[in-house]
């Protein structure tokens, strides 16, 4: 049997996304999504790190802003990197898809522009 590596995840974006573009041209932004969950009287969150390449990324920077609700889908990838002289680990969903929910005050996307990307 074959494997899946498939993540779907709905909450709000947390910040006002920037795009970057790599030596190569490619389009990329990085965003967190805050995924609340409530247990009777306690709510935690769980902030996804997610990261969109080429249009999905050039059109999420023009569309989301931070406290949009949306729905991300992707893959799972865990990275290594070095900061600071200390190799760290990132664990990130590889955006797919894009689906807004809502909008939020401040929002970037026209009144009424629910849409995919």
């Amino acid at each position: 049997m074959g494997s899946l590596n498939r993540v779907q995840v709905i909450g709000n974006i947390g910040q006002d996304l920037e795009l970057k573009h790599t030596p190569s041209g490619k389009a990329v932004v990085n965003f967190s999504v805050a995924c609340n969950e409530k247990f009777k009287d306690v709510e935690r969150t769980e902030w996804v790190r997610c990261t969109a390449w080429d249009k999905t990324a050039e059109l999420a920077a023009k569309y989301l802003g931070k406290g949009r609700q949306v729905y991300v889908e992707g893959r799972l990838q865990t990275r290594e990197y070095e900061k600071d002289g200390v190799k760290r680990t990132a664990t990130e969903v590889v955006v797919s898809n894009i689906v807004f929910l809502g909008k939020a005050d401040g929002a970037k996307a026209p009144a009424g522009d629910d849409g995919e990307v």
